[in-house]
């Protein structure tokens, strides 16, 4: 198999996991939290608790979806040029981890805006009052924090050879 397909392939296969393991998450918040009392994992520490955030990251810009979809389909258009362009490489592969990530979590949360006008949140960090997040969001933040640690310290101010 050529590596630019196979590039494609694992990128996709990868991405459709983590986006079916955000909705099954998402679905059994529902089912399980919808309209319950929070669900204490580790007291004063972790709980699940059913939230419908109309908004962005910590709830910020409610009830603007057009905005989400629009920055939603850039961010997801740019991925995929990036993705084009990347050749796998020892040195490329956390650029294409965080690509992949941040792309699985931004495409989970859009298929809450479309089907609910709303994204599913579901897990609280309490000690600091954290807000709600959900799958989706733990992905965007894994590729984000993997992306900024390549460019401090893999590509140490690099340009970056895609």
């Amino acid at each position: 198999m050529k590596k630019s397909v196979a590039k494609y392939l694992l990128f996709f296969i990868i991405s459709g996991i983590l986006i079916l393991i955000d909705q099954f998450t998402k679905k059994m918040a529902f089912e399980k939290l919808y309209q319950n009392d929070p669900v204490i994992i580790l007291d004063n520490v972790l709980e699940l608790v059913y939230v419908e955030n109309r908004g962005a990251a910590f709830g910020i810009l409610q009830n603007k979806q057009i905005l989400f979809y629009i920055l939603t389909v850039f961010v997801i258009l740019i991925i995929l040029n990036y993705l084009h362009k990347i050749n796998l490489n020892k040195k490329s592969i956390f650029l294409y981890s965080s690509l992949l990530f941040i792309f699985s979590g931004a495409i989970g949360n859009f298929v809450d805006r479309v089907r609910n006008k709303y994204v599913v949140d579901f897990i609280y960090f309490k000690p600091i009052d954290f807000p709600v997040f959900n799958f989706a969001d733990i992905c965007i933040t894994v590729g984000s924090f993997i992306l900024i640690i390549s460019l401090f310290f893999i590509y140490k101010g690099d340009e970056i050879k895609i």
